[in-house]
């Protein structure tokens, strides 16, 4: 309303900000996204760097959350991490308004010094199969619950303002320190790594999204260091 509709070519978002401190949208949310943008011809996209592959239950947000964008970007997941690599994913009409151009035109020209490198692509042709051979993309459903209770367990502990989770992905919002924004949270992540657990800290958002193998026993030893280092953080 502000800039008028045919000024604005794509909205990019997070289906779920993850290194914003794992915020999952409201409901309704990226429905409403996805019907503004039709109306006004603007094309959605959604980053699943973090929400891709998996994370959620299922391969991407889009099917978890059941919102379908126009154009899609991946990473991270794709290769498990072991080597650098992005995908893309773009809809039937996108593709075509890139390819079918003019016929004197060259189509979208562009390129990339390591598109299509052999060994990352070798590592995401291996993590793919590994993801098919050992049903990762939906392991994420029968740990889901237990995830979710042993995060909100947390609720009591000293500083605990806000727990959110979804997925496999959670996070513990702490209070700030009287002016001292963000020490609190990084001295959980120094305590935490030296008790032998990695955690993310966005200010004084501590964020969780650990591997897609993480067995039962393994996510009550998490909470169980993670609930310690809450109890000694002042």
């Amino acid at each position: 309303a502000l800039h008028g509709a045919e000024t604005i070519a794509a909205v990019i978002v997070e289906p779920v900000a993850g290194s914003a401190g794992v915020l999952p949208p409201p409901r309704g949310y990226l429905e409403r996204l996805r019907a503004i943008c039709d109306r006004h011809g603007i094309l959605l996209i959604f980053d699943e760097v973090i929400t891709g592959f998996g994370r959620l239950g299922e391969p991407f947000a889009a099917q978890a959350l059941g919102v379908i964008p126009d154009i899609m970007t991946t990473a991270k997941g794709i290769t498990n991490g072991a080597l650098p690599m992005g995908a893309v994913f773009a809809h039937r009409k996108v593709h075509d308004a890139i390819v079918q151009g003019p016929p004197a035109a060259i189509e979208f020209f562009h390129g990339y010094t390591y598109s299509g490198h052999p060994v990352a692509c070798a590592a995401a042709l291996a993590s793919l199969e590994i993801y098919r051979r050992d049903g990762l993309f939906t392991r994420v459903k029968t740990l889901a619950g237990l995830w979710e209770d042993s995060l909100h367990a947390l609720r009591g502990k000293p500083n605990v303002i806000d727990i959110r989770n979804i997925g496999l992905m959670g996070a513990i919002e702490l209070a700030p320190r009287p002016d001292a924004p963000g020490a609190r949270g990084y001295e959980v992540l120094v305590k935490a790594l030296k008790a032998g657990l990695l955690v993310r800290a966005t200010g004084d958002i501590i964020a969780l999204s650990p591997p897609l193998i993480i067995s039962e026993a393994q996510i009550g030893q998490l909470f169980d260091i993670l609930g310690g280092v809450l109890d000694d953080v002042a």
